[in-house]
């Protein structure tokens, strides 16, 4: 059985897109973890270092893997919640795969598509997906560091930090800002 595992990274950022990652396992996941420079676990648990370790060995390894995103103007437009769903099924569309399995708690349709509570602590494919996704945003995000330096997002990803809340409040919104996340965030700044 194929199985493709399936993370977001994002989903609470108030600036930047959604991403997604998808990853299929060509070998036993014992033999794929034993190929890694760094432990594999949820993205959320490692370092910097370890996830980009990681991401520098990936076209090496005998997975299939893609990422996808969803940019600020369609999760302004649709809401985050569409764009979540979104990705995911995007990433279906582009890969082949018996099951998928998506971290997190999203209904779906298709009944090849199961989300797992917690599935970037039980599932290396997930996990891996995990990983990918997270290192794209945060490259991402540092470039959009670059065009808005006074959010810091090279170092906070576009999450609410103290520091970004009060550029917030300074600078107003940029583009890349999620209007109804970032309002609501700012709505709570003294």
């Amino acid at each position: 059985m194929v199985i493709c595992g399936l993370d977001e990274c994002g989903r609470g950022s108030l600036a930047g897109p959604l991403v997604a990652g998808g990853v299929i396992f060509l070998k036993s996941a014992k033999k794929i973890v034993s190929l890694l420079p760094a432990p594999l676990r949820d993205s959320k648990k490692m370092t910097e270092i370890q996830r980009l370790k990681i991401y520098e060995v990936r076209e090496g390894l005998p997975i299939i893997y893609l990422t996808e995103s969803i940019g600020v103007d369609d999760i302004n437009t649709r809401g985050i919640t569409w764009a979540n769903k979104e990705v995911f099924l995007r990433l279906t569309l582009k890969m082949t795969a018996d099951k998928y399995l998506i971290d997190g708690n999203i209904r779906f349709d298709d009944p090849k598509m199961e989300s797992v509570v917690r599935g970037d602590d039980l599932y290396p494919q997930i996990m891996l997906a995990s990983i990918l996704a997270k290192v794209e945003r945060d490259l991402a995000m540092t470039e959009y560091h670059k065009v808005h330096p006074q959010y810091n997002w090279a170092n906070n990803s576009g999450y609410g930090t103290r520091e970004h809340l009060y550029a917030l409040k300074n600078y107003g919104l940029s583009p890349l800002h999620r209007k109804m996340f970032a309002n609501s965030a700012l709505s709570k700044v003294h």
